[in-house]
């Protein structure tokens, strides 16, 4: 069978696919269907963060597969149970409730409405470049067009300012705001890390005028930064955190993490038939195994700065701007970086963008050294192509 070609014919067509079959996974690599191997700068997007086909996941969802796979939350689960204990020990003392459910968009979606809910108010206050996920709520707190425009109208009541520009935010936050949701490191929006002293002047504010903070962790969470939350560099203590992707080790996850000041929660309020389902949580307890036993969110601060020192130390008129934290990592280039991501592709790198001019890295957290050393080769040459070809 031709896969690509099977793929095209019976897909949505609401994704741009590369020309590529990845049929295989092992720690930082992947394999096409060739046999071809590339180091993954990708992760799935940042979820593959403790490598793919990590055996302690691997044994953990064979044998909870084994077990019992669905069991909603019309009653009580014992792997359930252990992940909710685990994971509130891990987030800040006052949050010690967490609603479980299948993604990212659907933890905003969840954010969102627990915030409505617990104020009586109807207005969400995003930022401009900030990304939250494509369900319709999720999809209104995002700010792109090339998202939004083609679903219009969106969820009444959300308005988008400038990240960084504390006196709009100000102006933004009135007395029918529930919340103000954004990103500490905005990841599709650049990968652009907040400043501390405007994060929380924004939570300060968010206290004052009774409104919440919501945090969207789905990209930096799980060790992505160098710390275990992305939150964690800047002193925030958020009432509402969005938590995704890496969560369970490719499982598809989510979940809602809830601060004592959230109130109203009652029974049949939300749900999801597939939220906190045993093989799901099983996957993401080995994660947290993973992350605590490997030392991987240490790994990450201390490979996430050996990456981008090496990324600084290209000598390239094309590169604007290197930044990031941990192993999340943007490299603003000068021109568009569509041909750069497809020419390290056929060198065998496989690498994201985040907006037309930056490239993002976001390798699994056990990526090496050496690893990292040959995808900066690689770039150096690609970039050195580029620049001869536009000579």
């Amino acid at each position: 069978m031709n896969y690509l070609e099977t793929e095209a014919q019976y897909t949505s067509g609401v994704y741009g696919k590369r020309e590529v079959v990845f049929v295989r996974g092992e720690g930082s690599r992947l394999w096409d269907d060739t046999g071809r191997e590339y180091i993954d700068c990708a992760s799935g997007i940042s979820v593959a963060n403790v490598g793919h086909a990590h055996p302690t996941v691997v044994a953990a969802i064979t044998k909870q597969a084994g077990t019992l796979l669905t069991a909603p939350e019309l009653a009580y689960n014992d792997v359930r149970a252990q992940l909710l204990a685990r994971l509130a020990n891990k987030l800040p003392d006052h949050i010690n409730r967490l609603f479980l459910c299948n993604s990212g968009a659907e933890a905003n979606e969840g954010c969102i409405k627990f915030a409505r809910l617990s104020t009586g108010r109807p207005n969400i206050v995003a930022t401009m470049r900030g990304f939250h996920g494509r369900t319709l709520g999720a999809l209104s707190a995002t700010h792109n067009p090339k998202y939004r425009k083609a679903f219009y109208p969106l969820v009444p009541g959300f308005s988008h300012v400038p990240y960084g520009k504390l006196e709009k935010m100000d102006a933004a936050i009135t007395d029918e705001t529930a919340a103000v949701i954004l990103e500490v490191v905005q990841g599709e929006g650049g990968v652009r890390p907040g400043d501390s002293a405007y994060l929380q002047a924004v939570q300060q504010l968010c206290h004052e005028r009774g409104a919440l903070l919501i945090v969207d962790e789905v990209q930096t969470g799980f060790g992505r930064t160098g710390k275990l939350w992305g939150i964690d560099h800047f002193g925030l203590q958020p009432d509402l955190m969005a938590l995704g992707k890496a969560m369970a080790g490719g499982v598809p996850m989510g979940a809602v993490a809830i601060g004592d000041s959230v109130d109203g929660l009652k029974p049949g309020m939300h749900g999801s038939t597939f939220g906190g389902n045993p093989l799901a949580c099983a996957a993401a307890l080995a994660v947290l195994d993973i992350l605590d036993e490997e030392g991987l969110v240490e790994r990450s601060a201390e490979l996430g700065a050996y990456f981008r020192e090496r990324l600084e130390e290209i000598n390239s008129p094309l590169i604007r701007e290197v930044r990031g934290l941990g192993l999340m990592i943007g490299v603003e280039m000068k021109e568009r970086v569509g041909p750069m991501m497809r020419a390290m592709q056929e060198r065998g790198i496989v690498v994201l963008n985040a907006g037309p001019t930056v490239l993002r890295f976001l390798p699994p957290l056990v990526i090496t050294k050496a690893e990292i050393d040959q995808v900066v080769e690689n770039l150096m040459v690609v970039l050195s192509e580029v620049t001869s070809q536009s000579a």
